[in-house]
């Protein structure tokens, strides 16, 4: 595959999924290669969904349930712990995660019904939690935003968590939710290097960027968290105390930390992104992370996947908790509130006579 083909993705590769019963791989047949084909475009289809809000029981989660307006991610970010959902879909976790989408347009739709329902009980629902609610494609699709305002409608809360700008298109909805104590955000700082979030996040907002969103948001009274996810050992975590005070400088009030994870298909992505593009440092990284794993790439048992253990990631640990202390940044912050969600007259609805 040419550079042209590949320039602005995160992958070089189409690594079929788990459950595919044939593989494809690209090899010379003798014939020059052929230098003008077109860009790797990104497709996008639509899905009707039938429900949206996601339900989860994970003690690694201080959620239980979630919204997702898009399968796939436009950012490209190789280390993308949702690559493997692609797999469900028939679709590769390689290229087809960042090129192939999908969007929900009746996202919006279905989220006012199921919030409707007499049976449903509030808490915090998590917006962006498998890939980005804010990825370039909403920027014309608005699946996101018209999820928002029926948020809003209800008075319901929510927790974004992003990297994307378009977020600051939507402070009219955002605004006057975080007045209410309605909403909080959390903006994914991974490095301040411009140059490896390119190669890492290849359509995402770079560093400096992603601090002014941090400060746009902050200006506008929305709290916001500045999130050192992932922490990649030998390659971003010497810069932790940077990444906590600079997110802190924009106006984060809180803080969190999440070790690099490579479930299924993303630890093959990964490797061979370290061996093309960080090649001096990929066996210090790889060592480092199946230190923290019990020799294995990844641990998936709970409790364990987000932060890894032993000696390293104990220091992570130590250095994150000594920095927030020393920034003034929280690591737990008050509960979104819960006593303001009203369900809003529905066409039909019996008017009530008082």
């Amino acid at each position: 595959m040419t550079d042209a083909q590949i320039r602005g993705r995160g992958v070089a590769t189409n690594v079929a999924g788990r459950f595919e019963a044939f593989t494809t791989e690209r090899c010379a047949d003798g014939w020059p290669e052929d230098d003008d084909l077109p860009p790797l475009r990104t497709e996008l289809r639509d899905e009707v969904a039938r429900s949206i809000i996601t339900y989860n029981r994970s003690p690694d989660l201080p959620f239980d349930r979630s919204i997702n307006p898009y399968r796939g991610c436009e950012h490209g970010c190789v280390y993308c712990f949702a690559r493997p959902s692609h797999a469900y879909l028939g679709l590769s976790p390689g290229l087809d995660f960042e090129t192939r989408l999908i969007a929900r347009p009746n996202a919006a739709e279905v989220l006012r019904r199921e919030l409707s329902s007499k049976s449903y009980k509030v808490a915090t629902v998590a917006l962006g939690t498998n890939t980005d609610p804010y990825q370039p494609v909403e920027k014309t699709r608005s699946v996101t935003r018209d999820c928002l305002q029926v948020l809003s409608d209800f008075q319901h809360p929510v927790g974004i968590v992003t990297k994307g700008a378009l977020i600051e298109r939507d402070l009219d909805i955002l605004a006057p939710m975080a007045a209410k104590g309605l909403v909080r955000v959390g903006i994914s700082l991974t490095t301040l290097d411009a140059g490896l979030s390119r190669r890492m996040e290849p359509r995402a907002p770079s560093p400096r960027r992603r601090l002014a969103i941090i400060r746009r948001l902050t200006e506008a009274g929305i709290p916001v968290r500045v999130m050192t996810s992932p922490l990649i050992p030998g390659l971003t975590d010497h810069e932790l105390e940077q990444l906590l005070e600079a997110g802190r400088d924009a106006g984060a009030d809180a803080a969190s930390w999440i070790m690099l994870r490579l479930p299924r298909e993303v630890s093959e992505l990964w490797q061979r992104w370290l061996a093309d593009l960080e090649p001096a440092r990929a066996e210090k990284v790889m060592s480092k992370l199946r230190e923290m794993h019990g020799g294995r790439d990844y641990d998936p048992r709970w409790g364990h996947r987000m932060r890894g253990e032993g000696e390293y990631a104990a220091l992570i640990a130590k250095r994150f908790t000594v920095a927030v202390k020393r920034l003034g940044l929280a690591t737990r912050t008050p509960a979104l509130r819960l006593d303001l969600f009203t369900r809003p007259p529905q066409a039909g609805d019996q008017l009530a006579l008082f």
